[in-house]
């Protein structure tokens, strides 16, 4: 599998919303639990921009490729946000710059230290490290884009589970990118295999782990991941996961769930 960033580079755009019909959540709004994922995706959307800054200091940014797509990555990130939170405004629930800053201020020492660790680390692996970080990464939008899918096959409300589906689209570019980088840095190296192999197991939790309240985390992924559907949905990406070099047998988001006691 080859993924063409340059192509990527000139197609990326941000997705789109406004042609969609939102009009009867006047009369129908979405549910409080709904909401409340909702909002959780918006603000770990929105925070990419933070994500971005921590690789910056890491042997990534050296790589023609991966800057290039983080670039992109980020822009489309953002943007997946601003639909969301145009979704929860018309709920009356509004996510403004100013929250967003006193969110992350309010992360305090252990958000300002991440940067500096990924740059410890960094040294330490050298270019092994970016295929720790592709691996992550590649972690992470599989989850995102399984929640997409979860959410609009339990929402009814047509202009949602359109906006959703388009976003879920995006995320399953941003996949291919970080897999293949993955597969082609893992291949090449017995040290970054051990590393990354090594770091999901002990260090890997749900999307959203690091900003988000231990209550909001265990919500999202009870709304969305519990039950038989949900479960298929997990296990297919740590099916993923296991495929890629040195992964075998890994089953770190099944055990994520398995530890907060949502099951199929």
């Amino acid at each position: 599998m080859v993924f063409d960033v340059d192509r990527f580079t000139r197609s990326s755009d941000r997705v789109r919303w406004q042609d969609l019909d939102f009009d009867s959540f006047v009369g129908e709004p979405l549910g409080e639990e709904s909401l409340r994922t909702l909002r959780y995706m918006c603000e770990v959307e929105y925070h990419t921009v933070c994500y971005l800054r921590d690789q910056l200091v890491t042997p990534s940014r050296r790589s023609a490729d991966v800057g290039a797509f983080m670039t992109m990555w980020n822009r489309e990130e953002f943007w997946h946000g601003e639909a969301l939170a145009h979704v929860l405004g018309l709920h009356g629930v509004n996510i403004t710059y100013d929250y967003l800053k006193a969110k992350r201020l309010k992360l305090g020492w252990r958000e300002r230290l991440v940067p500096v660790k990924q740059s410890m680390l960094g040294n330490v692996l050298g270019r092994d490290f970016i295929a720790v970080h592709m691996i992550w990464g590649a972690v992470n939008e599989w989850s995102a884009g399984a929640a997409y899918k979860r959410l609009a096959a339990m929402e009814p409300h047509p202009g949602l589970a359109v906006l959703l589906k388009r976003i879920a689209a995006q995320e399953a570019r941003h996949v291919a990118f970080y897999a293949t980088q993955a597969r082609t840095r893992l291949t090449g190296s017995e040290r970054a295999r051990t590393f990354a192999r090594l770091a999901l197991r002990k260090a890997w939790e749900p999307v959203g782990s690091s900003i988000m309240d231990d209550a909001e985390v265990q919500h999202v992924m009870s709304h969305l991941f519990s039950g038989p559907d949900g479960r298929r949905e997990i296990d297919a990406i740590d099916t993923h996961i296991a495929k890629l070099p040195g992964m075998e047998g890994l089953t770190i988001v099944g055990d994520a769930m398995d530890a907060r006691g949502i099951t199929g």
